[in-house]
């Protein structure tokens, strides 16, 4: 997004947008490949940068090119520029809540099919001319790196340069049929786990510990399965199958609660909630098309859902 705004803007150089880049995407690479210029050229254009402010900017390395103090001084600066001017440009051009240009939205496969996608499609009704690229999954670590606007995550989240907005919550529960109930017995106490089958949903469930609101844990090494599956739609199939017993958000098996298909186990005990948060980077300047994304989604998760 930023970089977009960047290259539309008059009154930066080539060479400043391309400094922006680097410093953002962490690599002369990645930085050409997303101004679509050959990595030679975005080398010799920084180091001309850095002849004519006789000052070093960058600290190039095979890992990762990160500022210099100055040049991250440099670079605060220039992306300081950068945002004003788009602010007032939007400001100027369509008033301040009008929904433009291109959002690139991140957010968890399911959880963003089910919560982010209806928003996408209440944006787009408001404003028609509003182009939205949803990326489903995960593995959208670096908002600079992907381009990304705005990310959603579900989880408690790091110390960053990130800004991050809570929207709600992710309850969860764990879920049996009474099918398998009926023939495996139903666990009245955290102890009783241990004699189950649990259907899982990655390596990292197989090795997280299932945290409960007041703060106790039920180990993972006493939890027991033989499946695992990565699609919350096949869990909630297999889950209904009376295969086990699976750990998820609550809004997966809502509806099937309440209807008694399946049943909801230790309604005495209930699970830790994560936060859901939208993630953008830190920017004196957020445009509306971002804020009303973000406005909609934690709508979305009122009351808090699962």
């Amino acid at each position: 997004m930023h970089l977009l705004i960047a290259k539309n803007a008059i009154t930066m150089s080539s060479t400043e947008q391309m400094f922006l880049r680097v410093v953002e995407s962490g690599s002369f690479k990645k930085a050409a490949e997303y101004l679509q210029v050959e990595p030679s050229s975005v080398s010799r254009k920084i180091a001309a940068l850095e002849d004519r402010l006789q000052v070093k900017l960058l600290r190039r390395s095979t890992q990762r090119t990160t500022p210099t103090e100055l040049g991250q001084l440099y670079y605060e600066r220039v992306r300081q520029l950068i945002d004003d001017q788009a602010a007032l440009e939007e400001e100027i051009k369509s008033g301040v809540s009008r929904l433009s240009g291109k959002l690139r939205i991140a957010a968890p496969a399911d959880f963003g099919t089910k919560f982010v996608v209806p928003v996408i499609d209440q944006l787009q009704q408001e404003a028609p001319e509003l182009s939205v690229e949803l990326l489903l999954g995960s593995h959208f670590e670096n908002l600079f790196e992907s381009n990304l606007d705005v990310a959603v995550r579900i989880c408690e989240l790091p110390d960053s340069d990130l800004i991050a907005k809570r929207l709600g919550y992710n309850d969860r529960v764990l879920a049996a049929s009474p099918g398998y109930l009926a023939e495996h017995g139903a666990p009245t106490s955290p102890e009783h786990l241990e004699a189950h089958n649990f259907i899982l949903y990655s390596p990292i469930q197989a090795r997280s510990d299932i945290e409960f609101a007041d703060g106790s844990r039920h180990s993972h090494l006493k939890i027991k399965s033989n499946i695992m599956v990565n699609s919350v739609s096949a869990i909630r199939k297999l889950v209904l199958d009376g295969k086990g017993i699976h750990l998820g958000p609550r809004w997966v098996f809502a509806e099937d609660i309440e209807s008694g298909r399946l049943v909801s186990l230790l309604p005495d005990k209930p699970l830790r909630s994560f936060p859901v948060h939208a993630i953008y980077p830190a920017r004196s300047y957020l445009p509306f098309k971002v804020r009303e994304f973000i406005r909609l989604t934690s709508q979305q998760l009122k009351p808090r859902t699962g």
